[in-house]
Order: structure tokens, then sequence, then C-alpha cells
């Protein structure tokens, strides 16, 4: 099967952004007029979430006033300004990273009746502490000059001594390999799990080492043959100016793992979005939240990071439609969270570094 190509240009997709950009201005409000100001504490970067905020201030009258930063750094500030913090909502990726501000004590649970009719409840904390803003899968990439999609199942399948010397995937240390462990210990316990760890490990191309481009940049140099990676990564190569990362787009083929009838389907997991225990704008950060979580800024917000909507019923971007409907798995992620110190010490005895 001839895999897909990606066929929107990089002036067709800023273009489409654009358009998205200028309807924001224009879409109804979901909730009452309000005044004041709202305070933001991103994770993404300002290109990547202020035109939104912007949209969300025109329409409403709210001052919105934007700190950006490294996720965790971020979460160690609020943990140390403590109730002194100014910051009303918190913007961040992972649902592993949500978990850890819920624990850290500096979100507070709230629900909305529009939050809870959009955002599908294995998409949002089951306490109210956080919902979802997109959604990004992980998938396989594979080099199909070497691998034949025939030959590809499911993660499981990755540790099987078939593919020896011949993955590659970054390091433990990352949240998005937590997370997926912590699915796997849901999936199949954590003694399994241990023992498809070393599998894995004993596949490796070579010991792990940077992100998740420079995984799929690999396997389009040969260094291996699968990579595991975020499907957003891979959108952003499609759609890059520079013909180098379009010619690695254009080398590999994209795997959704654990589609069988029975199966579980793909590991997702989130950008997401929490009000703040120290918010003294509760009912702006409420609206804003309920903003970002409508049609238009679904659309937007999905387009440019390359994820994909969670509010149901939403396409998603053409960056990442070429690939088609997959089943994705539906564990509540908050058991990512409650997972991850498990995740992480497997991830230690299996040697995986």
């Amino acid at each position: 099967m001839k895999r897909p190509t990606l066929k929107m240009s990089l002036q067709s997709f800023n273009k489409s952004a654009s358009v998205l950009t200028a309807s924001l201005l224009t879409v109804g409000s979901l909730s009452a007029h309000a005044s004041g100001e709202v305070n933001v504490y991103s994770a993404r970067s300002e290109a990547l979430i202020a035109p939104l905020l912007e949209a969300y201030s025109k329409e409403n009258d709210v001052k919105v006033n934007l700190i950006t930063g490294k996720a965790d750094a971020l979460l160690s500030r609020l943990a140390s300004e403590g109730n002194a913090s100014p910051a009303d909502v918190f913007i961040t990726v992972d649902a592993g990273r949500l978990y850890r501000a819920k624990e850290a004590g500096v979100l507070q649970a709230f629900e909305t009746d529009h939050l809870n009719d959009v955002v599908p409840e294995y998409l949002r904390d089951r306490d109210g502490y956080w919902y979802s803003l997109s959604q990004r899968a992980r998938v396989i990439f594979y080099n199909p000059e070497k691998v034949s999609a025939s030959s590809l199942s499911s993660y499981e399948d990755l540790a099987d001594p078939k593919w020896k010397g011949q993955i590659c995937i970054r390091s433990s240390s990352n949240i998005y390999n937590q997370s997926l462990v912590a699915s796997m210990i849901d999936a199949n316990g954590e003694a399994e799990t241990l023992e498809w760890i070393k599998g894995l490990v004993a596949n490796f191309a070579r010991p792990p080492a940077g992100g998740d481009t420079d995984q799929i940049k690999a396997a389009a140099a040969g260094v291996c043959d699968i990579a595991v990676a975020n499907t957003y990564y891979f959108g952003r190569l499609g759609l890059s100016s520079k013909a180098e990362d379009r010619a690695v787009y254009d080398k590999l083929a994209m795997f959704w793992p654990n589609q069988a009838k029975n199966d579980r389907g793909a590991h997702v997991n989130v950008s997401g979005i929490g009000m703040t225990a120290s918010s003294k704008n509760k009912e702006n950060a409420k609206q804003l939240i309920e903003f970002l979580t409508n049609e238009q800024s679904q659309k937007w917000y999905a387009n440019v990071n390359n994820e994909y909507p969670v509010v149901e019923g939403i396409a998603p971007p053409e960056s990442l439609a070429v690939f088609g409907e997959f089943k994705s798995d539906t564990v509540s992620l908050s058991v990512l969270g409650e997972n991850n110190r498990q995740a992480v010490k497997l991830m230690d005895q299996g040697g995986w570094k």
C-alpha cells in the first residue's frame, strides 16, 4: 500500500492558519461578557498560543498577560510562588506533567457544563483539575524500503528479537516515554511491562539521544529502521520550509500500533490546561478555558500545532488527515500520571537509559 503524501504546501498551511486566526475574532462567546484580566503561564511557545489569547481578549474585553517558559520550570515557579502567584491558568504538555501539577497543589478543581460536554471524559482529569486542549499520538515511523507495514503490529511487538538493532527512541527521562510505559502498565501489568522494556532496550539501534525529531531523522538516515515519536513532529517536517526536512518526511511512513479488533488502540497524550490554586480571576479563567475548547479555537490550535482536536467532530489538520483515521487508547489519562513513578522505576530496572 502506497504511503500517503502531504499535498499541503507551507504557503497553503500558513494561509489556512491565517484564515482560522481571522475567524477567531468573529466567533461568538460561550460565556457571559467579562472584564478585567487573566494571567497565563504557558509551556507552549508564544507563537503557538498568543493569537488565541489575543482573540479571547478582544472578544471579551479581558486583558491577557502571558508568561511562557519550559514546562518543568513553570511548574517549579508556580510551586515556589504559592498563593502569591499571579497565574490564573497553567498550560502545559503531557498528562504526566498535568498530574504533577495537580499533585504539587498548584491547581484547583472546577468544572463547567460546556467542558463536561465537549472534552471526553478520558481526556480530562477525573477530579476536574485539568482539561485537554489537543491530542498527539505516539506511534511508529518506519522506512518502507527496509520494513514492511505487514510486519508491524503493536508496541508490544517492538520487543520481539526480530527488531534487534533496528529501533530508535529517546531516553527514559523523557515524559512522553514515561507516559507510554505508564499506559503499558495499565494494559499489561508491571511484570509484563518490565519484560517488554528489556526486550525493547535489546533492540535499540543506538543509545537514546536527542528528541523525537532526532529519532525520525535517524530512521531516515539509516541509523535505524524504526523510530517511535509523536505525530506532530512528523507533521512539522512535512510542512517545513527546509528541503532536507521534507526529504526526511518523504523517506518514512507512519504506522498506527495496536489497531486489531480487540486491541486498545494507539497511545495518545495531550496538551492541557488547569486553573491555578492561586487564581484571583476565576471567572475569567473559566471563560478562557471554555474559549480554548470552542470550535474555532480547536481548529486553530490543532492546525498550528499539527495536533488532533480534543472536541469530537472537528477534523484534524491536513498535515495529519492524510494518515487517515485510527483507534486511540481511551484509558483515562489520569492513569498516566498515577503510574508515572512505577514507570520510571521499571525503565530503570529494564536498562532504559
